[in-house]
């Protein structure tokens, strides 16, 4: 199971929200390259970034943090956040991102996400699928739409995708665990990578989620209090 610490961008700082709200934020650093760093010191073999201001405004707003992290560290990075167009991702995947997360374009533009994977092939296209309740939330997560998250990774694999981020809201930044049972649903039902994302707070969390399979794990807040030693982790899931 491979780990990805994550790293939120907000006005150009590390930051959590608390389940996806904007307006409860936690700011943990003003260096994203510096806490890239860290990350891939400890053993990160991924890095998972998300411009957050870039998910609300539709379109890419810490350029710069990200220009600066791929300059700084070795590991691969998948970003996400206000990433709409096959223009948008090849600017992206030409800066040295290994990998674009599409989100909110990947469910109101399905045609988007075929042609993506058409032009820039299956492993540099990853699909963000985030839900409230089973049902998948779009807009940096402001709006809930009647698309199961089952049914919705079922049509994605018709597409051709090959790798999915499955985002609990409810659970995100809460410190309470991850949705194992929904995870497992997704895992279960077909044949893509899910990356289990949201609630991890402890190595037992990421021996859960080892269970059921899932391809990776994402680390947020977790790591930003200490509750999980990257390190530790590492070493426990190599």
């Amino acid at each position: 199971m491979k780990l990805y610490p994550a790293i939120d961008l907000k006005d150009g700082n590390c930051v959590r929200l608390l389940q996806g709200d904007y307006n409860e934020v936690t700011v943990y650093g003003n260096s994203p390259a510096e806490m890239a760093k860290k990350w891939e010191r400890l053993g990160g073999d991924y890095l998972h970034i998300v411009d957050l201001d870039g998910a609300k405004e539709g379109k890419g707003i810490n350029e710069q943090a990200v220009r600066d992290i791929v300059a700084e560290v070795k590991i691969p990075i998948e970003l996400g956040g206000g990433i709409r167009s096959l223009e948008d991702i090849k600017c992206q995947l030409d800066r040295g991102v290994d990998r674009v997360i599409l989100g909110s374009a990947a469910i109101k533009n399905k045609a988007l996400v075929k042609e993506a994977i058409e032009t820039f092939g299956p492993d540099k296209i990853v699909v963000g699928v985030d839900a409230k309740g089973g049902k998948v939330a779009i807009e940096g997560w402001l709006e809930v739409t009647d698309t199961t998250a089952l049914g919705f990774c079922k049509e994605l694999e018709a597409m051709g995708v090959k790798t999915v981020i499955y985002t609990d809201i409810a659970k995100d930044g809460m410190m309470q665990g991850p949705n194992v049972e929904e995870t497992a649903k997704l895992v279960e039902a077909t044949h893509l990578d899910i990356i289990a994302s949201g609630g991890v707070s402890s190595i037992e969390d990421l021996e859960k989620l080892e269970a059921i399979h899932v391809h990776g794990a994402i680390i947020g807040k977790a790591l930003y209090i200490g509750a999980i030693d990257l390190e530790e982790a590492v070493r426990r899931f190599k």
